[in-house]
């Protein structure tokens, strides 16, 4: 079942002993609470770590305006956009060298393909990453709303814990890497 982002604050809120929201502008400590931290910190876990679901790869649209030292090349990145894995051209896309300043890609390739990080929408969220995402919240709220900073421990540990089990869970939806250009393999032919 797919949660929205209020019904992810509110079993957050649960989690914790408060009430839940129905909206986060809805004038309760809980709703402003939620409304303030529940953004960045969405945000701050999608970022942490390439999670399928949120990798997304498209080609860059070329800015007129080039970067004024080291690379011929300015690109704009995705609206979505919250952290690159790697960008590359034609059919790859990885390999290229590239900077990212001022919201934008700067590399010397006249054509760029970029790997992402994307803010899906919350019902594209994974069982197992709503949990993840739950139990951090429910920690991040914990001090604002019951001011118990040993609870708040407590669910920052829970929360590490499902932080681990979902990377675990995630790597088993995808063939491993194998290794490429290394030197050693090379030489052996």
């Amino acid at each position: 079942m797919a949660l929205s982002a209020i019904a992810l604050c509110s079993r957050a809120l649960l989690k914790i002993g408060s009430s839940t929201i129905s909206s986060f502008d809805e004038g309760t400590a809980e709703g402003e609470v939620a409304a303030n931290l529940y953004p960045s910190l969405r945000d701050a876990l999608l970022s942490s770590h390439p999670w399928n679901f949120a990798v997304g790869q498209v080609t860059l649209p070329q800015l007129v305006s080039s970067p004024v030292a080291d690379y011929q090349y300015a690109y704009q990145l995705p609206t979505d956009f919250l952290r690159a894995l790697s960008a590359g051209e034609g059919e790859r896309g990885r390999g290229l060298r590239y900077r990212i300043a001022e919201s934008r890609l700067h590399t010397d390739a006249p054509e760029v393909v970029l790997t992402y990080i994307f803010r899906p929408d919350e019902s594209g969220f994974p069982p197992f990453f709503d949990q993840v995402l739950i139990t951090r919240l429910a920690a991040e709220f914990c001090i604002p709303l019951t001011e118990s900073t040993s609870r708040a421990q407590f669910l920052y540990g829970q929360a590490d814990d499902e932080f681990r089990r979902a990377k675990l869970i995630d790597a088993q939806q995808q063939t491993s890497g194998g290794i490429e250009n290394f030197p050693l393999v090379q030489v052996r032919g």
